[in-house]
């Protein structure tokens, strides 16, 4: 016959850990769960005290920041060490009646404490998918665990599981929303670095196109008016993608902006640029870049190409085509000279 005392016992227990479910529910940040979680269940599985610890990935660890009526405000465990290390790594829960008596038990926090630990209810939590999120640990209670208790841990466990997911996709939903705002942000203020209004130059029409592989790149075009009435046109492209390619085109567009003013000729203007730009590219970065200089009163065009994708020089009139092949090595590379063309004649039309 059923013992109705133990009947109506179950019956609380079971209701107070759907109450600490609702209310676990509401919670969105990892302190607000730790402390619902330990105290709830306390509460209703009627031990003393109750830990959960959340598994960290990259430290390969679990740790928990709230234990209950414990002042320590954070305890590490690795994987290989006590009795929550062994449940995590077997996934399976584990009940111990004589913590002394089991060679699995890390007596450490009990000796730095004054704590004593009776015995032992352990579970892991776990995702739908079988990854370890936690392990839930409960202690010392006075009539020992027993297979309800396990029943009931378990069961509780699996909402834990669902509060811990919930909190790490909104973490991860929050920072994909704050980085995509990030890099708008960067698109806009790199689209500031490109020329807002075409140059007017005599005898020319001049276009240009700019759509980033990302929200920001390492691409990058320029056109500067030099001293002598000459037109200087660059283009550039940072090996890579994204916002660390972005920075080093900053760089370079600041560079050019200066050595377009100074340097006496396309090739000067490539191995200064070369020169100072070098010492900032790491992680086997590199830049290509074309320069060129047209002369609208004699149609003659220089240029200097590192390593860029070759440029074109089309006449409407003959119908052909020159190629702008690159004559060195890209920035970031030994300086290699290539005997390549490096200067044509404009025909107009």
């Amino acid at each position: 016959m059923t013992d109705p005392s133990s009947s109506g016992t179950s019956t609380n227990a079971l209701a107070r850990l759907l109450e600490i479910a609702l209310e676990l529910s509401s919670e969105r940040d990892l302190d607000g769960i730790l402390k619902v979680a330990t105290a709830g269940v306390c509460s209703a599985v009627g031990c003393e005290r109750a830990s959960l610890f959340v598994y960290d990935e990259q430290r390969n660890e679990l740790y928990t920041r709230v234990v209950t009526e414990l002042e320590i405000a954070e305890i590490r465990h690795p994987l290989s060490k006590g009795i929550v290390g062994w449940v995590a790594t077997n996934r399976a829960l584990l009940s111990v009646p004589v913590p002394a008596d089991d060679p699995r038990w890390d007596s450490s926090v009990d000796r730095r404490t004054g704590f004593r630990t009776r015995n032992i209810l352990t579970t892991p939590v776990l995702a739908i998918d079988g990854r370890l999120l936690g392990v839930l640990q409960l202690l010392n209670k006075p009539a020992g665990f027993a297979s309800l208790d396990e029943r009931l841990l378990q069961a509780f466990a699996s909402h834990v599981a669902v509060a811990l997911e919930r909190r790490r996709l909104e973490d991860e939903a929050r920072s994909v929303w704050e980085l995509r705002q990030s890099l708008e942000m960067g698109h806009r203020i790199q689209a500031t670095f490109l020329p807002s209004s075409l140059p007017q130059v005599s005898g020319y029409e001049v276009a240009a196109w700019w759509q980033p592989a990302e929200f920001v790149s390492g691409d990058y075009y320029d056109w500067l008016r030099l001293r002598d009435g000459r037109w200087g046109f660059a283009v550039g492209d940072v090996s890579g993608h994204g916002l660390a390619a972005a920075l080093i085109m900053a760089t370079v567009r600041a560079m050019a902006h200066v050595l377009a003013r100074t340097a006496d000729h396309v090739h000067h203007f490539v191995e200064t640029l070369r020169d100072s730009i070098v010492p900032d590219l790491q992680n086997s970065r590199f830049v290509t870049c074309c320069f060129a200089v047209l002369d609208p009163e004699t149609h003659r065009l220089e240029w200097a190409n590192a390593g860029h994708a070759p440029a074109f020089r089309y006449c409407c009139r003959t119908k052909e085509c020159l190629r702008l092949q690159p004559t060195t090595m890209p920035l970031g590379f030994p300086t290699i000279p290539f005997p390549n063309q490096t200067s044509s004649t404009m025909d107009l039309g």
